[in-house]
């Protein structure tokens, strides 16, 4: 019994000395943290923090003067409401949708600046200015024609994710090359860039669309006003501008804007009238449709999937019949075409040729649509890299 009671009298002084040495602790603690606090306050005095708010909100009550003046709601920010693009319903057309010439295969073989030399095996070689460069192409199904040694001369290798969108980076096996270098097609030049999505800073298959929206305008005999969307590096835009079109640009990525004024200071055509805005596409256009501007001739390019400055999302299959039918809105009444391409989807041409002519319906003329093809040199193999529709008036 005196043995129990011995054991009992030591565990309750154990419990009281580690109950003293919780409370010493938690007072050091709390010791510790008011000096550090003060110590953070002194530094940055204007991120001191209250220790009652209430009492706080008191006294600067009690010692703002009393306003007189009648209630009234709170203020509030307002945020400007989003373009109202979307809640816009498409246009009901009426009369006879235009002739059509289908399919067209618009052609790019070799012209200077730009060679497609080979392609099989899921790879392309191709020649822009000075260098031999290697990329993936989902559509080469079939074998390369030219031998081993001439592809491995090549300057540049793209290697990584083989999807038109997908990021990788640049193998250079002889030399390190540059993020760009000099460029000229269709007597325009511009700067080549070796970017992270495998892209060069242009797209030789609309050298086709290119060659006959020049023709278009020198053959004018008035000045042409050209909308150039999704505009990129400004190649399209710097060929209609060199060919004596007034040109309006249009890009969502800053970046891209800069390659294309870029590009224009190379080519010397600062003094052309070329407007550079960077802004979602269709805000842009539903802008331009209110304000009643027009445009002569409208290239579109638009992407599978995309995001404006402001994170805006576009999404080709869903946006695509409202902004053709806003650009239908915005031809000028002496319009010269309407031309989109759309790369990476899976469709057929045939899916934008007739999205085309109900666009088109009552206006007359003619939609054409087909495939814009690339001429391979070693063996003359075609090689599709995307589809287009364009309207045309009679």
């Amino acid at each position: 019994m005196l043995y129990f009671y011995a054991v009992t009298k030591r565990l309750c002084q154990a419990m009281q000395q580690c109950y003293l040495h919780a409370i010493t602790s938690l007072g050091q603690y709390q010791l510790e943290r008011t000096e550090f606090l003060k110590e953070k306050n002194s530094r940055n005095p204007q991120r001191k923090k209250p220790a009652d708010r209430k009492s706080t909100r008191q006294r600067a009550h009690a010692a703002a003067p009393r306003d007189t003046r009648p209630a009234r709601r709170p203020s509030v920010s307002i945020t400007e409401p989003a373009e109202p693009t979307n809640k816009r319903p498409l246009t009901t057309r009426s009369g006879a949708r235009p002739q059509e010439r289908v399919p067209i295969i618009l052609e790019t073989a070799e012209t200077d600046g730009f060679q497609l030399l080979d392609c099989g095996d899921g790879e392309k070689l191709e020649q822009y200015g000075p260098y031999r460069i290697i990329r993936p192409e989902a559509q080469a199904l079939w074998p390369r024609s030219l031998d081993a040694q001439t592809w491995q001369k090549a300057d540049a290798i793209f290697t990584g994710d083989t999807e038109e969108d997908g990021m990788g980076r640049w193998r250079f096996p002889e030399v390190q090359l540059g993020e760009t270098w000099p460029m000229r097609l269709l007597d325009v030049d511009f700067h080549g860039r070796f970017t992270a999505f495998r892209h060069v800073g242009v797209f030789p298959e609309q050298i086709a669309h290119w060659r006959w929206m020049r023709e278009k305008i020198g053959n004018s005999k008035r000045p042409l006003k050209v909308l150039n969307l999704f505009g990129y590096t400004g190649v399209a835009s710097l060929i209609a501008a060199h060919a004596g079109a007034q040109v309006t640009h249009v890009d969502a990525s800053k970046k891209a804007i800069g390659w294309a004024r870029e590009n224009q200071a190379l080519a010397g055509l600062e003094d052309r009238p070329i407007r550079w805005i960077c802004d979602d596409a269709m805000k842009f256009i539903a802008r331009e449709e209110r304000r009643g501007n027009s445009y002569d001739i409208i290239l579109t390019d638009p992407p599978k999937f995309g995001r404006g400055p402001n994170g805006e999302v576009w999404q080709l299959f869903d946006h695509l019949p409202m902004m053709l039918d806003i650009c239908r809105s915005i031809l000028s009444e002496q319009p010269t075409a309407l031309v989109l391409t759309a790369y990476s989807i899976r469709a057929s041409f045939y899916s934008m040729h007739e999205l085309m002519r109900e666009t088109m319906r009552g206006a007359g003329g003619t939609v054409e649509s087909g495939e814009l093809i690339l001429r391979e040199q070693a063996a003359g193999r075609a090689l599709s890299t995307s589809l287009f529709s364009r309207w045309v008036p009679s």
